[in-house]
This record gives structure tokens, C-alpha cells and sequence, in this order.
């Protein structure tokens, strides 16, 4: 019988798809699943299905967050919601509101429109064809008389007069006869007296801000006459009306009077023009020097007692490439290897500027009365720069505006300013720059207030002063000093400032995860001391205690609108009339209604705080700041001071046996390290 014998001796077979498991992770599989060993997959079915796993774990997660936040959401307590008090409609889109006084200033897609807050009538309009108002600046002159600045989607910069139920047009800023040389107006502030406008216009190659002085007290001596005159011919044309119909003696009209159609909002008025006062323009980006000795860049030097910046130097370019050269070298393991920026540096297209009132930053001498409420300079800050330059008001009308205007003061800053702010009464200001730091400066008495920093990672958008309480006129205003900030990643912070070392930062909003409650505007109530309006990109419109924190209630439109745009709401806060003013939009699914009737209307909502039953939680007003110590009598200011100085003493005395310590210590230190020398 034949047998078969094996040549070769029995092999091991490789390890088939079931041996995948690693050994230190077969125990715990075992464990966790002993029947899998049976049901393992060949490849590529096995990667297949732990991507699968992965996905469904991750997506199950995210249910489970978001259910638990809506779980919350349903067990937190929800806050009073309020429906408007008024509204009234405008014919057009609203593209920007601005209340001044007992009045609202619309602009619209075909010009601008005037209401009445109170009563929410239209009282008389602007209108023009294929013009869109895009912003409004309003400042109350009294007697019911409104300076208004406004840009359109051209870049064109007009310049209005309100009296008298009456909008009369001044002039047209930056209007020029070729269109081609037409430069754009990009943004346009007033004073708040109304004695000067700025608007910041951008060229092609440069941008530059140009200043004009308004002749506000001509222009109501030429209203009054201009209303005298069209009053004067309204009463003959009556009279002439009145005879040519007894002439006539028409049956049934008898000696009736006819409303004449000439009314004072026709006749032309002409106002005086303003008269442009400065014009700054954008820094020259730091360049080599051309002189060829320092006396020549001395020469260039017209006063040596402010700080300049930087132009006139004796830097040669090669010299800097050596210097930049030399520090990448040392410093090359640090450096972050990004994209080399361009060699070509973009000039400053955009600046923030604000009106200052008279202070000891800005020293106008003695031989110019200035007056407490009417600004004697400006602050202006470029994108990308690290200076803050001051220039005056008060400049001889010698000087040239086309000339290179020097700043009369320049604060420099350690990283690029991002946003500014300056309180109503001047008194404080605010600066945020891309590091993450803010520095109060308080203008009174010429000195930084105090400095503090943001969260890491937390960059500023927006900077308002809340208002405070304010101090007796027989104290010293002691300084604090509230400020709202809004980051770019969509937080909200409060930042209380009370001395040089006492700074506090407190989160009202963290950054949301969901994309819908994401923060677009704040805006602070005066009248409501930690009042603040929070809009959010789904419409919602909340009103925030600071000094809790906490949501006190929500402003809702009716059932049949929502918010219009509300990644960026058309409003305004009226803090005459204490109320806001919101743009809402009709809803889509109302289809009954034609579409003529949609696209030709806008609803503009009110909402009276007063009448809302969840103010009352806000302390009361606080009352009106005292007069600034610098128009005080010499006498009175130094018993103040002196008052003062007497309340401090027992701080003070515990402060000098520190001090003292601190000083031994470190001579002692010095003392040590000379011996070891």
C-alpha cells in the first residue's frame, strides 16, 4: 500500500486577519468584547468600519451638547419680552437712522426724510432720484435747529440744515467738476455743538482728513430774514388773491381766501459756505534719509518742543538692512516662518478721529479764550499706526491747508491702534491697541489714568464709556471709569478702572458656539447707568444689567416683521426721548400683500423705555457732572485739592513704611553684589 510522505517538514502558516489585535490591547478586548474575535472584517471593510465608528461617536456628541443646551435653555428663566410702543412707516429702505432732539432723520434710498418722534409724523423730506443715504451725523443747535452731515453709496458728503420744519442742502463737501478727480468721502463726523465737521476722503494713491469751521450763527441770522421775506410775500400774494376775487365776483366763492401755493419751505435760501480749516494727511510710510548732515535735518525741524514722527531722521537704508539683517541672524530660531510680507508698504487708508474739548493735553496759551463746550482739537489715529496725533482748533488763519500739517502733540503707543473712544465731556479717553492692551487716559490732568490687558487671544472691535456716578462739586471726581468692549470673536467685556492699579475685567458674553447668537452691535443707554443694547445675527435684541450680569429683557418686533439686517441693525437710541428706534422688516410668508407695497415701505419701531415695567431695576439718573475744576477760582480749587490731600493722609501713611521696606531691601541687594564684585 502505497503512503505519502512529506518532503518538506510542516510550516507555519502567517498570521491571518483574525491575529490584528495588538497584545497589550488583548486583554482589555477580550474583556470588552470577547465575541469580536469572531467577527473581524478583512481589510479594507475593517478601516471602513472604524471611520464609520468615529463618525457616529463625534456626530453623537454634538447631539449630545446641543440637547443639553437645550435643555438648559428650557429650565433657565426666560426674560420679559416687550413689544413696541410706537411705529411709523417710510417710504424706501432705511439704510440709517440719527435722532436729534424731537426729531428723527431717515435715510432712505431716494434721499432723506424728517419725523417727528413724539408724534411719528413725517414733517418734510430731501428726495432725490438714484441717491442712497448710507450714513447720518446729527447735532442740535436749539430753537429746534439740526445740523446733519450725510454719506451716500457715491462717496458724496452733503452737508444739511434743519429749521423750521425746512431742510435746506449747504453744500456738497467733496464736490468737484470732472468726476474723474472726484475723491470718496468715507466717513463723517460733526461736533457736538455743531461748530465743526470733519469727513475723511480717500484718493488714489492717499487719503487725508479735512476739517471745516461751520458759521452756525449767520446761518440763523440768514434763516430768520429768508422766513421773514417768504412771510412778507405770502401776505401780498393773499391780498392780490383776495382783490382779483372781489374784481371778479364770482357767484357762491364770495371774498373766501386762497392758500397761496408759495410756502416758506420753497423759497431759496442761501447760507453761508464753510470754511475749510485743516487738512491732515496720511504719515509717509519710514523711509532711508536723504539728508546729507544732521543741520540739514535740523533745518526741516520748525519746533523741537513736540514729538514728531520719525520723518526727519539720519537712518540711511542701508543702515536698516544691516540692523534687520543682524536681528533676523540672532533671533532666527523665534522668528515665525510665514510668507515674507511685501517690500512695498500700504500707506494708512482709514482713520478714527474725535472732537476734544479744552483740557491740558492740548495747551492753546492765553492769548486764546477758549470756551468750555466748543472743541479746541482733534485726535486722530491711521490704521497700522502705533501714534495718536493731537492738532488744534485754534490755528491762525495764516496758514496754508494745502501745507504738510504737523501734529501740535503725539502720544506713541507700543503696538498699532486698533479702536478708540472718548467720553461726552472729554474728560476721558481710550485706546485698544492689537496686543490686547487698553490705556485710559484721563485729558484733565495729563497723565495715562491706568493700563490693562484682555484675555489672551481677545482683540478689540468696538470701545464705549458707560456712564457713572458723579461726584460732588466740593470733592474730587474720583477716578471711575467704566468701558464696554466688543472683541472680534464675538465676546463682551466690562473693564472697570478706579486708580493706576485698580483694573478690573469682567466677561459678560463669552463667545457663542452657535453661529446665530453671535454678537453684531452694542450700545450703552445714558440715562440707564449698566444699561446696555446687545444685538445678535438672529435678530434678538436683549437689554443687559452690567452690574449683575444678567438679562433684564428682550425687545421683539410684532409677529409679522423681524429685525432688518441684523448682522448689521439699522438703529439708533434716542437719549432725548429716552427710546429706541428699530428697523424691522416684514415676513416673507405674508404673500397677500403686493410686492410693490414691500419693497416701497419700511417699519420703524419705537420702544419707550419708560413705559417698560423692567427699567425700574436701573438706578435712577445720575445727576449732571460738576463744573471742571480748571474754570474754578484758584481758592476754590486748592481747598479742594486741599480736602483732598487730607482725606488721603491715613492711605498715605500706610503706603511710606513700604515703601521704606522695599527701599532697604534693595539696597541691601546692591550692597551684596558690589561686595561680591
Amino acid at each position: 500500500m502505497p503512503v505519502y510522505i512529506r518532503k518538506h517538514p510542516l510550516e507555519i502558516p502567517p498570521p491571518s486577519e483574525k491575529d490584528w489585535i495588538k497584545k497589550d490591547e488583548e486583554e482589555n478586548f477580550f474583556l470588552q468584547d470577547p465575541d469580536q474575535i469572531f467577527d473581524s472584517l478583512p481589510q479594507p471593510f475593517r478601516m471602513i468600519n472604524k471611520l464609520v465608528t468615529l463618525v457616529f461617536e463625534q456626530a453623537w456628541e454634538i447631539i449630545e451638547k446641543r440637547e443639553a443646551l437645550r435643555e438648559a435653555q428650557i429650565q433657565k428663566v426666560k426674560p420679559t419680552l416687550y413689544l413696541p410702543t410706537a411705529e411709523f412707516q417710510v417710504m424706501g429702505r432705511a439704510n440709517c437712522l440719527a435722532a436729534s432732539g424731537q426729531h428723527v432723520f431717515v435715510g432712505l434710498s431716494s434721499g432723506l426724510a424728517v419725523f417727528n418722534t413724539p408724534s411719528c409724523k413725517r414733517i418734510c423730506a430731501w428726495e432725490s432720484t438714484r441717491l442712497e443715504i448710507c450714513a447720518i451725523r446729527a447735532s442740535n443747535l436749539g430753537n429746534e435747529t439740526h445740523l446733519l452731515v450725510t454719506v451716500d453709496d457715491m462717496g458724496l458728503a452733503r452737508l444739511f440744515y434743519f429749521y423750521r420744519d425746512s431742510l435746506l442742502l449747504i453744500k456738497v463737501l467733496n464736490e468737484v467738476e470732472e468726476i474723474s478727480k472726484r475723491n470718496t468721502c468715507v466717513e463723517a463726523e460733526l461736533s457736538q455743538g455743531g461748530d465743526y465737521a470733519g469727513i475723511l476722503l480717500q484718493g488714489s494713491t492717499e487719503a487725508w482728513l479735512e476739517i471745516y469751521r461751520l458759521p452756525k450763527e449767520s446761518w440763523l441770522k440768514e434763516t430768520d430774514h429768508s422766513q421773514a421775506a417768504a412771510a412778507v410775500s405770502s401776505f401780498r400774494e393773499r391780498r392780490l388773491s383776495q382783490a382779483s376775487t372781489k374784481s371778479l365776483d364770482l357767484p357762491g366763492e364770495g371774498s373766501a381766501e386762497t392758500e397761496s401755493p408759495m410756502s416758506a419751505n420753497r423759497v431759496e435760501t442761501k447760507l453761508s459756505l464753510p470754511v475749510l480749516l485743516l487738512k491732515v494727511r496720511s504719515p509717509k510710510p519710514l523711509t532711508g534719509s536723504t539728508f546729507k548732515s544732521p543741520l540739514e535735518a535740523l533745518m526741516k525741524i520748525d519746533d523741537g518742543s513736540v514729538i514728531g514722527l520719525g520723518q526727519n531722521h539720519m537712518i540711511k537704508d542701508y543702515q536698516w538692512e544691516q540692523q534687520d539683517a543682524i536681528f533676523r541672524s540672532t533671533f532666527e530660531k523665534h522668528l515665525e516662518r510665514e510668507s515674507e510680507p511685501d517690500s512695498k508698504e500700504e500707506k494708512p487708508s482709514h482713520a478714527v478721529f474725535h472732537f476734544l474739548l479744552p483740557s491740558r493735553i492740548l495747551q492753546i496759551g492765553p492769548e486764546i479764550k477758549a470756551q468750555p463746550d466748543v472743541p479746541t482739537g482733534i485726535s486722530v489715529h491711521w490704521n497700522g499706526s502705533h501714534n495718536l496725533c493731537l492738532y488744534l482748533l485754534t490755528r491762525p488763519s495764516k496758514e496754508k491747508t494745502d501745507a504738510e500739517l504737523k501734529p501740535d502733540t503725539v502720544w506713541p503707543c507700543a503696538a498699532p491702534i486698533t479702536c478708540s473712544a472718548v467720553t461726552s465731556c472729554s474728560s476721558y479717553m481710550a485706546l485698544a491697541c492689537e496686543d490686547g492692551m487698553i490705556t485710559v487716559w484721563d485729558r484733565c490732568l495729563g497723565f495715562p489714568l491706568a493700563v490693562t490687558a484682555l484675555p489672551e487671544g481677545c482683540l478689540s472691535r468696538t470701545i464705549h464709556f458707560l456712564q457713572t456716578s458723579a461726584a460732588p462739586r466740593d470733592q474730587l471726581p474720583r477716578p471711575k471709569v467704566q468701558l464696554l468692549v466688543l472683541c472680534t470673536d464675538g465676546s463682551l467685556h466690562l473693564v472697570t478702572v478706579s486708580g493706576p492699579r485698580e483694573s478690573r475685567t469682567v466677561l459678560l458674553a463669552d463667545r457663542s458656539e452657535d453661529p446665530d447668537q453671535t454678537i453684531s452691535a452694542v450700545a450703552p443707554i445714558p440715562a440707564f447707568p449698566g444699561a446696555v443694547l446687545v444685538f445678535s445675527w438672529d435678530g434678538t435684541v436683549c437689554l443687559t444689567d452690567t452690574a449683575t450680569p444678567q438679562t433684564v429683557c428682550h425687545f421683539i418686533t410684532p409677529p409679522s416683521h423681524t429685525v432688518a439686517s441684523p448682522w448689521q441693525p439699522v438703529f439708533t437710541v434716542d437719549t432725548t426721548n429716552q427710546c429706541l428706534l428699530l428697523q424691522g422688516d416684514e415676513q416673507q410668508q405674508q404673500a397677500s400683500l403686493p410686492t410693490q407695497t414691500k419693497g416701497n415701505q419700511s417699519s420703524i419701531f419705537l420702544f419707550y423705555f419708560d413705559s417698560y415695567q423692567s427699567m425700574k431695576v436701573f438706578p435712577a439718573v445720575p445727576e449732571p457732572p460738576p463744573d471742571s475744576l480748571q474754570h474754578l477760582p484758584w481758592d476754590e480749587r486748592c481747598d479742594i485739592f486741599l480736602c483732598d490731600r487730607l482725606q488721603r493722609l491715613p492711605d498715605l501713611s500706610q503706603q511710606v513704611p513700604k515703601c521704606w521696606s522695599q527701599l532697604r531691601k534693595h539696597a541691601a541687594a546692591l550692597r551684596r553684589e558690589s561686595r561680591k564684585k
